[in-house]
Parts: structure tokens; sequence; C-alpha cells
């Protein structure tokens, strides 16, 4: 039997016949794999694509096709990662770029690599076929777009619309990048150019729905969106935009069948959840909301920020579940990345909310401010600025919000914080105005009757706001706050018994209210009976010895007591107790000191309160005004400059510098504070109106004429510009142009301020006869004016009138016993015609007000005329120490110190007077006596 042996040829071929057959075998099997996956993917079973495909690449691992299809589909299915390790398989086993160039880019998008991306040598567009180049260049405009450089994506798109004119991808593709950069005028275009190549893309109709949007024009809004989905009703960003359009409506029903058909068509979109959630929470459901929430959370923990940092929507909605599920800290990375994508997105407010909740009311002004800047009509941004620059204490600038607030809706909730802002901005008139519009348009609004009742109290009309009180107490008559401050009112009437009663009342409903045990210690000082006021607090001491309130309340006790020394005791209790955050003592021990003469003591307390507050702006502020008390004016105004850098680009903030910074005569240093203000808000008319003041100031009239204008222009409804434009006339010696300009603002704003200079101005061009006339006619209109009334006095005092000016004093004491200004001036007034009463009106006048200054020295001068030279110059040596430099005040005590025989002393007080610039009203008689001492 012969044996028959193979050849090693034979069994090679043997070999590579069985190889070849089982490959031909696992490639069949891969390619109905992957025939299977294909057909699944054009039908967008994308789950079932994937399964398929990975048993293709379990058959076979080499085929092209399959990594090509996974990338894809991967893609499709959100796993962008596992997208780009297929695509770059594919690359490698020799795929030609151009078959997965553009996937590649979306892929690497996906994740937050834009910057790798544009820098991929594979992905270049040079030799690549026109169409890839169009798709990877308009890829390449997101990624530059997702980066911040516009105009770069801009230039791209137009590098890509280049190539293929008629194909209307570019034009789609540029409407979210306008849209981005709040170009909506050319995004419509571009819409609009887009339909006009494809009159049926769903996704053109969209992009121009998402325009409307972003313009807040909600019917043109919908009916884009409408088209989108009849084009392709499986357009989920369509019906996305359309449902969150409901929700913002209240259109709740409609918005949960269009929820519902994007989940169908998205399951696991975590932008239908939250509508989800949304919907669940106004429903009355806060277990399915929260649940809802959760999903979302849960979704997107897990994802790399890295992938998601350049998709806005993702970002936002993972900010907003955990900003609603109270995860504050949570949401802020979130939040604070799909801001920077999308500047003008309302989650701006959400992330100043977490702001102030940290609190970082610099950071929350700074996010709302931008976002006003694109969306001036949204009331509740305007609200929430406003309410952050008042607790900062930037009035102005909230008065002018609110007032932008009203333009969108006559809101009784925004008169009232309109009102507030006005009244703490000191427009007590317009603030009254605004919050008894509020309060008689929704008296539910107590918060605006609370306010009024103040406004109307520092107004001097006592009755009016008592009787705007009494009806706070009928509608809220277990309101503690309600009856304190009805039981204040009282206290202004001199109702001392109603008052009393009042707080009384108070506490019985809330028997550990402080404020109203303290109100009732303010009762019994305003009676007199310091000893009484005095046991109440020390009793509320006893119970909490470090209760900053009511120690700053028994400094406050004290100095009216004319105990300055237990004042100061107290303040400065009240200061060690303070925590590291509580500054208002710091601040006020500062005050203190500057009020009482004790530059170096200041000088101490600002550096504490410095050392607790290093970067804050109005800490820096009230170290530079110790340093200035101190005579150190070049280190007051080094503190400034470096105020002025810490307060960036805050407008209202940079203005108090520079107002600042006028006081101490560095002009220049003004100027770059409104320069700084103006160039980060341009339109800022506070800063504008104080430029021009400054341009007057430092020798440039034309230049304060041009922003006066410019003031003019922007508000021609207020009085500021005219009152500037007069301003630049009196400079110029023009009274004509003057009175015209004050004219014009008191017309515009009939106020007391504006009413003064006009009678003050035309008593300087016409005479008393005229500038009388024009303050008649307003008090027969407003015969309780106190301010206009004092005004009217004065004029008749410089017209020599005596007789008229007493009237007019008296008319207002009758009002207000122990108005101090009225005081003062019949003191003066009785000192012109040797009245002996004049001594002891002017110490009941410098009595209502022992911290003035002004009051001090025509006390001080009374005393020097009836030849009490002790207490002359007890008291013009501090009036000295609190204003040195008004000039009188020097005379009055150069003038006093010459007839105690100190003659040094008083050379230099008349030296220093003689130097003021402003020429004062005893200087030939100051020039008389110095010449008598030399």
């Amino acid at each position: 039997m012969t044996r028959h042996t193979a050849s090693l040829p034979g069994l090679l071929a043997a070999l590579l016949i069985a190889t070849t057959t089982a490959h031909a075998q696992d490639a069949a099997k891969a390619s109905r794999f992957y025939e299977d996956a294909l057909q699944r993917y054009e039908k967008r079973d994308i789950p079932g694509t994937i399964i398929q495909l990975r048993n293709a690449l379990q058959a076979d691992k080499t085929q092209l096709p399959v990594h090509v299809l996974l990338g894809k589909a991967l893609l499709a299915d959100s796993q962008p990662s596992a997208a780009e390790f297929e695509l770059r398989e594919a690359i490698r086993l020799g795929v030609d770029r151009a078959e997965v160039a553009v996937a590649l880019a979306i892929a690497m998008n996906n994740q937050g690599k834009q910057a790798q991306m544009l820098d991929d040598p594979r992905l270049q567009t040079a030799g690549l076929p026109p169409g890839i180049q169009q798709q990877l260049l308009l890829e390449r405009a997101l990624a530059q777009s997702d980066l911040g450089d516009l105009k770069a994506a801009l230039d791209t798109i137009l590098q890509a619309r280049a190539i293929n004119p008629n194909d209307p991808g570019s034009w789609i593709a540029e409407v979210p990048l306008r849209v981005r950069g709040r170009q909506f005028t050319e995004a419509l275009a571009a819409g609009d150019q887009a339909l006009k190549l494809s009159p049926e893309s769903a996704e053109a109709h969209y992009q121009k729905g998402a325009t409307y949007h972003a313009m807040n024009q909600v019917t043109q809004a919908f009916a884009a969106y409408d088209r989108a989905i009849k084009a392709q009703p499986s357009h989920a960003e369509a019906h996305l935009a359309r449902a969150g359009l409901l929700v913002d409506l209240k259109r709740d029903a409609e918005a949960l069948v269009e929820v519902d058909e994007l989940q169908r068509l998205k399951p696991n979109d975590p932008r239908g959840t939250y509508l989800r959630a949304l919907l669940a929470e106004r429903a009355g459901n806060p277990t399915a909301a929260r649940a809802a929430l959760k999903k979302i959370t849960a979704l997107l923990d897990p994802v790399p920020i890295e992938y998601i940092r350049y998709r806005p929507q993702l970002l936002m909605l993972n900010g907003l579940a955990h900003f609603n599920l109270g995860e504050l800290e949570k949401s802020k990375p979130f939040l604070e990345l799909a801001s920077r994508q999308q500047p003008g997105s309302p989650l701006v407010k959400l992330l100043a909310q977490v702001a102030v909740a940290e609190p970082n009311l610099n950071r929350a002004v700074e996010l709302l401010e931008g976002y006003v800047k694109v969306h001036a009509g949204d009331g509740q941004a305007l609200l929430m600025l406003a309410s952050v620059h008042m607790s900062q204490g930037k009035h102005a600038r909230a008065t002018t919000l609110m007032q932008d607030a009203l333009k969108t809706k006559d809101s009784a909730e925004y008169r009232t914080a309109l009102g507030i802002s006005l009244l703490q901005s000191g427009k007590a008139a317009l603030g009254a105005e605004e919050l008894s519009k509020a309060y008689q348009a929704d008296p539910k609004q107590t918060y605006a009757g609370l306010a009024l009742v103040t406004v109307l109290l520092r107004d001097n009309q006592a009755p009016k706001a008592l009787a705007v009180a009494e009806s706070l107490a009928r509608s809220n008559p277990n309101n503690p706050t309600v009856l304190m401050v009805q039981a204040y009112a009282k206290t202004q009437v001199e109702d001392y018994p109603g008052a009393r009663a009042g707080y009384e009342k108070a506490l019985k409903i809330a028997p550990n209210l402080t404020e109203a045990k303290l109100g009732l210690a303010r009762l019994d000082a305003r009676t007199g009976n310091f000893d009484a006021a005095n046991r109440r607090l020390r009793e509320l001491i006893k119970a909490s010895e470090r209760d900053v309130n009511v120690l700053f309340e028994l400094a406050l006790l004290h100095e009216l007591w004319g105990k300055p020394d237990e004042a100061l005791k107290w303040l400065e209790s009240a200061v060690a107790a303070s925590g590291p955050r509580e500054t208002r003592t710091d601040f006020a021990l500062v005050a203190w000191h500057l009020r009482n003469g004790q530059p170096s003591r200041a000088l101490d307390a600002a550096k504490i309160l410095l050392a607790k507050l290093p970067e804050d702006v109005e800490a820096l502020q009230a170290y530079a005004a110790a340093q200035a008390a101190n005579g150190d004016t070049a280190g007051a105004k080094s503190t400034l400059t470096n105020a002025g850098r810490r307060a960036a680009f805050d407008a209202p903030r940079l203005v108090e510098v520079a107002r600042q910074q006028i006081s101490i005569k560095d002009l220049s240093g003004a100027a770059y504070s409104l320069d700084k203000a103006l160039n980060g808000t341009p339109d800022f008319i506070p800063a504008l109106a104080m430029m021009s003041s400054v341009d007057l100031a430092r020798g440039d009239p034309a230049s304060a004429e041009r922003r006066a204008r410019l003031v003019v222009q922007a508000t021609p409804k207020s009085a500021m510009g005219y009152n500037l434009l007069a301003d630049v006339a009196q400079s110029r010696n023009q009274p004509a142009q003057a009175l015209e300009a004050l004219r014009k603002a008191h017309d515009i704003e009939k106020s007391q301020a504006s009413l003064t200079r006009l009678i003050n101005l035309t008593f300087v061009q016409s005479g008393a006869k005229a500038a009388l006339e024009i303050g008649d006619a307003w008090l027969r209109r407003n015969p309780n004016d106190l301010t206009v009334r004092n005004t009217m006095a004065e004029v008749h005092l410089r017209g020599r009138d005596f007789g008229a000016a007493r009237k007019q004093y008296e008319a207002i004491l009758k009002q207000r016993p122990n108005h101090a200004q009225s005081l003062n001036g019949l003191a003066n007034l009785l000192m012109e015609i040797k009245d002996p009463d004049a001594l002891a009106m002017a110490e009941r006048a410098y009595k209502a007000d022992t911290r003035n200054p002004l009051l001090m020295d025509t006390a001080g001068w009374a005393n020097y005329q009836a030849g009490n030279l002790d207490r002359a110059l007890q008291l013009l040596r501090e009036a000295r120490l609190r204003a040195p430099d008004v000039a009188d005040i020097r005379y009055h005590l150069g003038a006093t110190l010459a007839k105690a025989g100190r003659k040094s002393e008083a050379r230099e007080e008349l030296q220093a007077a003689l130097k003021a610039s402003v020429k004062f009203s005893s200087v030939d008689d100051a020039r008389k006596l110095l010449a008598t001492l030399n």
C-alpha cells in the first residue's frame, strides 16, 4: 500500500484556501450586519444601528464601512468620544479623510475640542472635494464661534459660501452666529436667503424662528417653528423651541403636548425633561418636578464638562436643575460656562441670584448690567439689578433702572422700587410721587406705603405721613412693622401717647421685637427722658451684651444727651462687637471722628475698617476722607486712585470716587475716574454730567458745554443738562443765557432745587421783585414748602427787607419750631439789625443741630458781639475744625482771637480766610483787621 504525502506547497495552498474561505465567511457575515445596520441608520433607528455594527466588528474588524458608519451612528447617539475613536480608526485603516472629516470635526466640537479640531492637520480643507470643503468650513466656523471669535467665524462662512453660493447651508449657518452677536437684522436676512434657495428647509425655518424668539417676537417665532415642523415633523429642535415658548406664555396644556412629542423623538433629551419639570411644578406636583430635575442631573453630571462646555443648552439645563434643587454651588460652574456662551441669555439672572446668595454683590451687578444692556426691556432683570444697587447704596443707578422697567410695564411693584430708589438718591418729592402712585394702584403694596410714610416724614409732611400710616394699620392691624411705622409717624406729630401705644401693641404681638423696644427708647429720648431711654437700652444690652444695634443706639442716645465721651464709648463698643463682615459701625466711627474734629482718630478707625474690607471701594473712600482730614492730600489722592481702579467699570461708584476727588481738588483724578465710567457705560448720564462740571472747573467751558448738550440730548425730560448749561453760561458771564437755561430746567423739573436756583439767579439778573414773584407764585400753590420759603427769606435779606425776611422765617418756625436753617437765618437777621434777641436765637439754632459748623459759627459770632469771648472762642474753634475751608468762619475766629489779645493766632486765621478762592461777605473787614495786626 502506497502512502501518499502532501508536498509543502500543497499544504500552504490548502491552508490559504481554508483561511480565505473562513475570512470570506466572516466578511460575508459582517457585510450582512452592515447592510442591516445601514437600513436601520436610514430609518433613524440609531440604537439598532450601533448593535448591528458592533456585531459586524466582531465578525470582521477590518471593514472600513463599518468603522465609518459606526462613527456616524455613535455621533447621532450623542457619544462623541466613542465616535471620534471609530472615525480615527477608519483613517488609520486607510479610509480617505474626505469620507470622515466632517463627522470627525463634529465629534471633536461636541467634546469641547474646538481648538484641537481647528489645529488638526487631518481636518484642514486643502485637498478635499469642494462639497466636503464647504461642510468642513461650516463646522470650523461653528468652532470659531464657540471660541468667541465671531469675526473669524463669519469670514469662514464666506469662504464656504464662495465654494457654492447656491447652497443654503452657509446661510443657515450664518443665522445663529448673527443671533449670538445680537445682529438680528442680518440674521433674518440670512434666513430669508436660505429659504429663497430652499423654501422647504426645516432647518432654515427653525433658525428664523430662533431669531424671532431671541428678539421676543413671539408670533413670528411660532409661525416659523410651525413651518419647520410641517417641513420635517421629526425636527426635535423646533418642537423644543415651540414648547419653550408655550411654557413662557403659560399655555401649559399645549406645552405638554409638545413636550410629549419631543420626548417621543428624544426620550433622554434633558431639555424636554426640564420643561416637564417646569410644567409639573406649575401643576402643583413638586414631587414629579423634583424627580425630573434629578433625572437631568443624573444624565448630565457624569458627562465630562469638557464635552459640553460649548453646548450652552446642556450647560444651562444642568445649571438650572441644580439651581432649582437648591444646589447653588453645583449650579454655578454650569451657569457660568453657559452665560459665557450666551451672554444675553436669561439664565444670567439665575447666576446673579447665585452671586447674591454667596454674597458677591459686585459680581451680581456685573452679570445683570451685562444682561440689561442686551435686554433693556426686561423688567424683572431691571428690578433685580435695582435691588442689588440699592443694597450697595447706589440709589441713583437704581432709579434709572426702575424708570426703564416702568417703560416696559406700568407695575405697582416697579413703581415701589422706583420710588424707593428716588427717595434714597435724595429726590424725595419724585420718590413720594411714585410711591403714592404705587400705593394707590395697589394698596397691597405695603412696602410702598411704608416707604411713602418715610418720605413724607422726611419732607416735613407729618400729617400726610400719618394718614398713610393709619391706612396701612387698618389694612394690617397685626403687622408689627406697620404698627411701628405708625408709632413713628405719631411721634413726628408729637402724639407721644399714641406713639407709645403703637410700640407697645407691636410688642404684644411680637414680645421679642427689639426694634419696638428701641422705638420706645427713642421716644423717651425725644421727650427728654434720657434716663428712661438709657434704662431701656441697658436692659436690652443685659440680654445680649454684644447686640450691635443696641450698642449703636446707646451711642446715638448719649450723643443726643450731650455726653459725647459716653457716646464714643458705646460706638467703640459697637465696633468691637461687630463681626468681620459687619462694618456699619466702623463707617460710623470714622464719620464720628471726622464730624468731631478728630482726624487722627478717624484715620485710625479707617485703617481698622480697611483691614476688614481691603478691596472695598467704599472703605477706601472712607480712608481717603480721613487722610484728607489729616491734611494728607497726596495720600487721599493715591487712595482714591486705588478706589477708582478697584471700582472696575462700576459707573455709579466711579462717579462717587470722582466726587470725592473733586473735593480734594484732584480734578485730573476725577477726570480719569469719570472717563473710565464713561468707557464702561458711555451713556451713564451722572458721569457725563459730572464730567461737564469737571471740564468747567478745569477751564474748558467748550468741552463742558458739549457734554451738557449731550446730557440734554440723552435726557430731554431731565433738568440736569439745562442746569449744566446754566453753569457754563454763568462761567462765561452770560446771565441772560444762564437764566434761560434755568427756566427750561424748572419747566421740566419743578423741584425745590430748580426753583431755588432760579429765584437766586433772577435776583442777580432782574432784582428782588422779579425773584420774589417767582417764589410767591410757588408758595401760593405749596404754602408748606419750607425750603422755598427759606430761600424767599434769604432774598428779602439780600434786598435789605428785614421785616419781610423775618416774617418768612417766623412762618417756617411756626410749622417747625426746630428748623435749624431758619433759626440760623433769623439769628443772622437779628444780628444784622442789632436785635438783642440775636444771641438767644443763635444758641437755639445751634442746639437744633450741634454738629453743623455753620450754626456753630453763627452762635459763636453772636456771642462775640455780645461780649462772651470764652463761649465765642469755644464755638468758633470747633466750627473751624469742622469746616476749615469756610472763610467766614476763619474770619470770625480771627476777629475773636484778636479781641482776646491772641494776635499771632488771629493773623494766621485772617490770612487763611483771605487766601480763600471764594470771596466771602466780610472780606473787607478781614483786610482792615489784618492790617491793624501787622
